[in-house]
């Protein structure tokens, strides 16, 4: 198939399936989601996107919809239904089915799953970046489905020529609309702290680890939105962007003092991307 969807046990085509307006996602937004892209039919870091997305789920005291294990199992066969090997997947649980109420419902949660075909963004291609207030809601390290801001700053990069919104409060960097964002200074890896004001994103995790393995300093920490704009080399990374480079942040020239360590970082997780991705003999 070119593409596929799934609800709580059905399957189709994605522009097929169809929603019930009872499920709680409709009208509040009330349910958490994780992604994820593949490469050769196989999921990268799918342990560690299930493994978040039921943190996230006790988080908001949503029902499992199934346990973790089927639901790596259940993600896995879809891919394989999908013509593409290169794929992002995507799922979702909200907190069931009924009329409008704000209180919790009673019985299980709602599944959704989408598949389609994507690759990962090209890793070498420097990128732009604006800037923006960060007025989201104190939850942002949970991934749930509330992303108007996220939208909204998306929108804002996209008319003013760049591919992604820096977000800070105040003078504290935070992340990006739809990605986290590091800085490499002094030989240093530096990214923010694992607080209420960022996702623990799974790219972030990564060169957190590629870092210690090539001897490249970590500091979790809070920097300012100077230490941005001086830093040696601007990262953004997520799950479709393992380690991009910013080359402008509101217009100005970015980045470019550390090319080394950044494409050491850069060829060490795209060598893990095509080991994971690989088929085994």
């Amino acid at each position: 198939m070119r593409n596929l969807g799934y609800y709580n046990g059905e399957i189709g085509l994605i522009e097929d399936m169809k929603v019930p307006m009872t499920d709680r996602g409709v009208y509040f937004g009330d349910g958490i989601y994780d992604a994820a892209y593949t490469r050769n039919h196989i999921i990268y870091a799918l342990d560690e996107h299930i493994a978040r997305f039921y943190t996230n789920l006790n988080r908001l005291e949503i029902a499992e919809p199934m346990p973790a294990e089927q639901l790596s199992a259940l993600l896995m066969d879809l891919v394989r239904r999908v013509d593409n090997g290169e794929q992002f997947v995507y799922w979702q649980a909200t907190r069931g089915s009924a009329l409008r109420d704000h209180t919790y419902p009673e019985g299980r949660s709602n599944l959704m799953i989408m598949l389609r075909p994507v690759s990962i963004k090209p890793v070498y291609r420097p990128i732009r970046l604006v800037t923006a207030e960060d007025k989201r809601y104190l939850y942002c390290n949970i991934k749930t489905l509330n992303l108007l801001p996220s939208v909204l700053t998306a929108e804002m990069a996209k008319r003013a020529g760049a591919d992604e919104t820096v977000l800070h409060r105040g003078d504290r960097v935070t992340e990006c609309s739809h990605s986290n964002v590091s800085i490499l200074k002094n030989g240093a890896f530096i990214t923010p702290p694992p607080d209420e004001y960022i996702l623990p994103g799974i790219g972030r995790a990564h060169l957190i680890a590629a870092s210690k393995q090539l001897g490249i300093p970590v500091e979790e920490r809070i920097f300012t939105l100077q230490e941005l704009r001086d830093a040696d080399e601007i990262i953004v990374s997520s799950a479709g962007s393992l380690c991009l480079a910013a080359c402008e942040l509101d217009g100005k020239p970015v980045g470019g003092k550390d090319p080394e360590t950044l494409r050491r970082l850069q060829d060490f997780v795209v060598a893990d991307w095509l080991a994971k991705t690989e088929p085994k003999a």
